[in-house]
C-alpha cells in the first residue's frame, strides 16, 4: 500500500501567541511562539517562520546524509545552517533563503558531495520544491461556538 501524499498538522492555541503543534501522521508536537514587541514575554517557542527553515534544513539534510551513505562515504559530523532573508512589511515572506552545507568525514569524494546536494535541492527535498512550487492554498471555517451561550449565560 502506498503511503499518503496528504499531511495534517494540528495547532492547538496554549495562550498569548503560544500554540503546540501536532503532526498527525508521525505524532511529533512542536511548541510554536513568537515575540512581535519589546513588551512581549520572551518566545517559549520557534516561529512559524523559523519552523519554515527548520523544515528545509532537515529535508534536505536527510537527503544528502542519505545519498552520501548509498555511496559509502564515511561522514562524521554534517550540518546545514540556512539563513532566509525576508521581504519588508507584510506578508514578510522570504525573498531568499541560503543553505551552507558542511561535511566532514575520512575520504570524502567532494563530488558526492556535491552531487546529493544537488540531488536534494532539484529533486528529492519536498520542503524547497514546495517554496519553489505556486501552493494552492483555501481555508474553512469549521466551528464556531460562543463559549457564553454554551453556558446558558444570555
Amino acid at each position: 500500500m502506498a503511503a499518503s501524499t496528504t499531511r495534517a498538522i494540528r495547532a492547538t492555541w496554549i495562550e498569548s501567541r503560544q500554540f503546540t503543534a501536532y503532526a498527525e501522521g508521525s505524532g511529533g508536537t512542536v511548541p510554536i511562539d513568537a515575540r512581535h514587541g519589546e513588551d512581549d514575554p520572551p518566545a517559549r517557542g520557534t516561529s512559524p517562520m523559523e519552523l519554515l527553515l527548520m523544515g528545509v534544513a532537515g529535508c534536505t539534510g536527510m537527503d544528502v546524509i542519505s545519498v552520501l551513505q548509498k555511496k559509502r562515504e564515511h561522514v562524521t559530523a554534517y550540518y546545514v545552517t540556512i539563513t532566509g532573508e525576508r521581504a519588508e512589511g507584510y506578508p514578510s515572506y522570504y525573498t531568499r533563503i541560503y543553505i551552507d552545507h558542511e561535511v566532514h568525514g575520512k575520504g570524502i569524494s567532494a563530488q558526492s558531495v556535491e552531487r546529493a546536494i544537488w540531488l536534494s535541492t532539484t529533486k528529492y527535498c519536498s520542503a524547497i520544491n514546495s517554496l519553489k512550487a505556486e501552493v494552492e492554498t483555501s481555508y474553512r471555517i469549521i466551528e464556531v461556538v460562543d463559549d457564553d451561550a454554551e453556558d446558558g449565560a444570555s
